[in-house]
């Protein structure tokens, strides 16, 4: 009986490979076309509001591969006078684009900024999300956590979905 070396054995090689490939992440097919509705409103000038009193801007940052701009809408929170964002959808692409850019423009009606973003370490950003969370964020549910979530499972919860901080320049 030959067990090795053989043709099939290439295949299998061939598509372990592609099991083992790092998966994408996407916000779900719903939240994309909200988000094209959104940033359409936001780009006329409208100031939007999220559930929870969250206020939405258009958030641009230089494409990590192609360099060009790229916009979506996102919820910010406030804290004692910081402003953060997290990623209820994991690591998507604007995720790796503001990692790799460091810097972003926020727009809100008429009114841009540019901004520093600075990633929040596991245990600063854990923090961050309980407090927001346990103040009842609406948005909550796709981290995986609830209120009543240890610190640990917090911490989990942004390895997967990470916590950012804008600065003013």
């Amino acid at each position: 009986m030959i067990t090795g070396g053989g043709h099939d054995d290439n295949v299998s090689t061939r598509e372990n490979e592609k099991d083992q490939m790092a998966t994408k992440n996407q916000a779900p097919r719903y939240a994309r076309a909200v988000n094209v509705l959104i940033t359409t409103l936001l780009r006329a000038g409208i100031k939007l509001t999220g559930a929870g009193k969250y206020p939405i801007y258009l958030l641009t940052v230089r494409g990590r591969k192609s360099g060009l701009p790229r916009t979506i809408p996102i919820a910010t929170w406030e804290r004692d006078g910081k402003r953060y964002v997290g990623s209820m959808w994991g690591i998507v692409d604007w995720v790796r684009n503001l990692r790799s850019a460091g810097e972003a423009v926020l727009t809100r009606g008429r009114r841009s900024e540019t901004v520093t973003v600075r990633e929040l370490p596991q245990g600063e950003a854990a923090l961050v999300l309980r407090e927001d969370i346990k103040s009842g964020n609406p948005f909550a549910g796709p981290y995986g956590v609830t209120a009543n979530s240890s610190l640990e499972e917090f911490e989990r919860a942004v390895l997967i979905h990470p916590v950012f901080v804008f600065e003013s320049k």
